[in-house]
C-alpha cells in the first residue's frame, strides 16, 4: 500500500473519529481538558482497532470548524445556564415555556441526531420529538414569552445545525420536505405540532 493510499485511508476514517469524539463529549457533558483529550484517544483507538464503514460518505471534517463548534457549545452552556438560573430565581414555577417547531435542512440521521443532542445538552432546551420524515425538531424551551422569543429559539437551533454541517464539511440540503428554505427562515407552513406557549406547572 502506497503512502497516498494510506493517507486516503486515514482521511476516510476521520469523520468516524470526529463523530465518536463528539459523542464522548456529549455523554460526559463536559468540555474539560481530560474529557477532550481522553475522548480523542479513545475515538482514535476504536477506529484504528476495528473496521468501521464511513459515517458520512464524502464528508471531510474541518478541524477549525470542529474547534469552533466546541467553543460555541461551551458558550451556549454557560449562557443558557445563567438564563435558566435567573428565570427560576425571578419567576419560579411561573416561568413561561413553549414547544417550538424547528425545520431542519440537513438530511442525515447522524447529523440530525447530533443537532438534537447539542440542543438538548444546553440548559433550558429539550428536544421532545424528532420528525424524521418532515425533517423537524420539536423543542421545549424556556423562557418563551412572545413570538419574538419563538423566532429567536428557532434560529438558535438552526444555528447549531449550521455549525454541525460546517464541522463535517457537508452543505445543508435545501428544498427538503415541508418546503423549508434557507436556514433561519420559517417557511414550514401548516404543522401538526404548532408552537404552543404555556407555563411550567
Amino acid at each position: 500500500m502506497t503512502r497516498r493510499e494510506n493517507a486516503r485511508r486515514v482521511l476516510r476514517r476521520l469523520p468516524m473519529v470526529g463523530w465518536l469524539w463528539l459523542l464522548w463529549i456529549l455523554l460526559w457533558g463536559s468540555v474539560g481538558p481530560v474529557v477532550l483529550i481522553g475522548g480523542l484517544l479513545v475515538a482514535t483507538a476504536v477506529v484504528g482497532s476495528f473496521f468501521l464503514p464511513p459515517v458520512l460518505p464524502g464528508a471531510v471534517p474541518r478541524p477549525l470548524a470542529i474547534g469552533r463548534l466546541l467553543v460555541d457549545l461551551l458558550k451556549d452552556l454557560v449562557g443558557s445556564g445563567v438564563t435558566v438560573a435567573w428565570q427560576v430565581l425571578r419567576y419560579g414555577g411561573k416561568t413561561s415555556t413553549a414547544i417550538v417547531e424547528v425545520p431542519l435542512h440537513v438530511d442525515s440521521d447522524l447529523l440530525i441526531t447530533a443537532v438534537a443532542e447539542l440542543t438538548t445538552i444546553a440548559p433550558g432546551t429539550l428536544v421532545v420529538e424528532i420528525d424524521r420524515r418532515r425533517q423537524r425538531l420539536y423543542v421545549h424551551a424556556l423562557p418563551v414569552r412572545d413570538e419574538t422569543d419563538l423566532v429567536r429559539r428557532r434560529k438558535a437551533v438552526q444555528t447549531v445545525e449550521r455549525r454541525v454541517a460546517r464541522a463535517v464539511g457537508r452543505g445543508r440540503r435545501t428544498g427538503a420536505a415541508g418546503g423549508t428554505g434557507a436556514a433561519g427562515d420559517d417557511t414550514s407552513g401548516s404543522s401538526d405540532h404548532p408552537d404552543q406557549g404555556g407555563s411550567t406547572p
